[in-house]
């Protein structure tokens, strides 16, 4: 089923899946970077170079959004079919979320991120 709104014909079921995928693989450049055993003071750049890849890969399917707030504030301004699929742009950063903690806690142990 074709996305009547992605602009370049994503089905929605890829803009789910993309969508999904690039928020893990965000997180996982958070935790890495920020965990306790990766050299200290890199983080801002792995973390801004990882957000503008992700970025570069997920605006041609979705717009990406990676964060539910900056979606929302434009589809309330839009409304209609943009609040209509605002629900992927809330759920699937959260599942993105939970899987990235999973794979990396599976991968690299207990998370010890720094505080």
């Amino acid at each position: 089923m074709r996305n009547a709104f992605s602009r370049t014909g994503y089905s929605l079921l890829a803009c789910f899946v993309a969508e999904t995928v690039l928020t893990m693989f965000f997180l996982l450049i958070i935790m890495g970077s920020t965990d306790k055993r990766a050299p200290q003071g890199f983080a801002p750049i792995a973390i801004g170079l990882g957000l503008t890849l992700i970025h570069l890969i997920g605006i041609p399917v979705t717009n990406l959004s990676v964060n539910p707030a900056r979606s929302t504030g434009p589809a309330i301004f839009v409304g209609g079919w943009a609040v209509g699929q605002l629900w992927l742009f809330w759920v699937v950063p959260i599942l993105g979320a939970a899987g990235g903690e999973i794979v990396y806690n599976a991968r690299f142990g207990e998370s010890s991120t720094a505080s």
